[in-house]
């Protein structure tokens, strides 16, 4: 649930503060008054992209934050470890994103940076935005496909459709690669073969070619690496060096140690630096003897080092890319001998993976078919009671030319707004009205599956006769009861049925136009008479004692 947003210097406002409740909110306000900066400061914390014309003119930066409380955070604080962020305290979440004139913007959730990308992935848990657009996506076949699906929780059908219709897909491309490719000649296999013979003599992983370029950087340096070993041994154990200076030391110690006894311990320190001193020298010797008694072990480096560094200049630049281009050649070169036979494998793998995709098409269309005449009966209930008493609504699945990444159907939306009339296909009836009715049906039904707690409709009312506003406001505070519902609104029926009610004002009087957003729920006064306004005359007592009838039906 969204709890309190904060706003400040976006568009025309300065600073705003509002605290939400759940349930059913209505936004109103005059036309231009600035009703859709709350939906845009929503949008932002969602993760849309920022145009630094957003800023308010003459300030540096916009800000906008809000805090969410889930009830159950396990959700929201697994996608939250996944992307690194820290979790929820208490179930608050903290959205918090600046856009600057000057700089970089910053976004924090919870505290910690985050990516837009992060805050994106975040948004899709947490709200749903329904605008003016919704109802002309609603002639689209694709929407039409994707709302039948999430009626019939067709989820888990179409994901294992899809597996199976990619895995498909993928043999298909693989046989016609192999096909359209040109039979080698002679030369050409032999060259393949001797690259794939110098691949296959390097250790293609990544902690081996790490380790060579590790020795190799050692190696080529065996004679600077020898230089400063022996300098070192000369200096640890030389006539004159650290091993019997340290030893002269100790000799003096163990006499100190036979006047007092208490500074034994101090001697046997000393003792065992003198010790650990000429081991030093012995190992820097022995470095210094390796660099120089293995000039073999340099040639095998570098023949090694050569084959690498070719291979990566023929294949790409990094371990995944040569191992990637030897498994294509060896395809290409077993494959070059039995291109009929390979073919001919394929085959009957790709019709064994047509059969599977097949199969799981026809359970995919069994759920639709099952949702379809549900969603049917139910939609047209719906826009029965938006004003179409004698509409007729169906959804009927249509055969696709062959298996899809949607399936082997698809599905069409057929309404008929009057008696006696053959319902048609939505694009060819419907007027905006109309579809603007049968997309709020169509949301009221599906808005119990929709997981998303906020849900935000932006004057998806447009278009809506005043008669049937008070419906649609019934079927705001239905969708309210189970989400927590935002609506931008023109028309008073609508906002009446609100349980919250926020109205927007601009404030032109000064030097410039000022925004604010005022909460009214608390004031009946003033709900009273931004219903009148909405409905003509804030001052008219006939609006008023209608805005005063509304308040009390809602």
């Amino acid at each position: 649930m969204l709890q309190s947003l904060r706003i400040r210097n976006l568009a025309l406002l300065d600073h705003v503060s509002v605290d939400f409740e759940p349930g059913f909110a209505a936004i109103t306000g005059e036309t231009g008054a600035g009703k859709s900066i709350v939906v845009g400061a929503l949008g932002l914390l969602a993760g849309e992209r920022a145009d630094k014309a957003v800023i308010r003119q003459g300030a540096p930066a916009c800000e906008v934050e809000a805090s969410l409380y889930f009830r159950d955070s396990a959700g929201i604080n697994a996608l939250l470890a996944e992307l690194d962020l820290p979790a929820c305290e208490e179930g608050l979440l903290v959205l918090k994103r600046s856009v600057p004139r000057e700089r970089a913007p910053k976004i924090t959730v919870n505290g910690g940076l985050a990516t837009l990308a992060a805050l994106q992935r975040i948004g899709e848990r947490w709200i749903d935005f329904h605008g003016p657009s919704e109802p002309r996506r609603l002639l689209r076949d694709s929407c039409q496909l994707e709302l039948l699906d999430l009626y019939g929780r067709a989820g888990p059908a179409l994901e294992a459709y899809v597996a199976l219709y990619r895995a498909w897909c993928e043999l298909q491309a693989e046989s016609e690669r192999i096909a359209s490719e040109a039979r080698l000649t002679l030369d050409e296999l032999a060259f393949m073969k001797a690259q794939l013979a110098k691949l296959d003599r390097l250790d293609l992983s990544e902690e081996a070619i790490a380790a060579l370029e590790r020795d190799f950087q050692r190696m080529s340096r065996a004679q600077e690496i020898a230089a400063f070993a022996s300098e070192l041994e000369a200096g640890l154990s030389g006539e004159d060096g650290a091993t019997s200076r340290v030893a002269a030391l100790v000799r003096e110690a163990r006499r100190l140690e036979s006047i007092d006894p208490a500074s034994k311990p101090l001697a046997d320190r000393l003792a065992s630096a003198s010790a650990e001193l000429v081991e030093l020298a012995a190992e820097y010797a022995s470095l210094g003897r390796e660099m120089q008694a293995d000039p073999d072990g340099l040639g095998s480096l570098e023949e090694r080092m050569n084959a690498w560094l070719e291979a990566r200049r023929r294949h790409g630049p990094d371990v995944r890319s040569v191992a990637s281009a030897r498994e294509s050649i060896r395809r290409r070169v077993s494959s070059h001998g039995d291109i009929e036979g390979t073919l001919a494998r394929l085959d009957q793998q790709i019709e064994a993976a047509a059969r599977e995709a097949r199969k799981a098409a026809a359970a995919l269309r069994a759920v639709r078919q099952g949702a379809a005449k549900e969603l049917g009966r139910a939609a047209a209930a719906g826009i029965a009671e938006l004003g179409f008493d004698k509409a007729e609504f169906r959804v009927s699945i249509t055969d696709a030319p062959g298996l899809g990444p949607a399936g082997d159907c698809g599905c069409e939306f057929l309404f008929s707004p009057n008696v006696g009339e053959a319902p048609l296909p939505l694009g060819k009836i419907a007027s905006s009205g109309e579809l603007a009715r049968v997309m709020l049906a169509l949301k009221a039904i599906l808005a119990d599956l929709d997981s998303v707690p906020v849900l935000v409709f932006d004057e998806v009312d447009a278009n809506v006769g005043g008669e049937i506003g008070g419906v649609v406001g019934e079927r705001m505070a239905a969708i309210g009861a189970r989400h927590q519902v935002l609506c931008v609104t023109h028309l008073p029926q609508v906002a009446a049925h609100a349980g919250s009610h926020f109205v927007v004002l601009k404030d032109q009087s000064g030097d410039r136009a000022v925004v604010t957003i005022e909460p009214i729920h608390g004031d009946r006064k003033a709900r009273v008479g931004e219903l009148a306004r909405m409905l003509g005359d804030r001052n008219a007592k006939s609006a008023l004692a209608h805005a005063e009838k509304l308040l009390r039906a809602g």
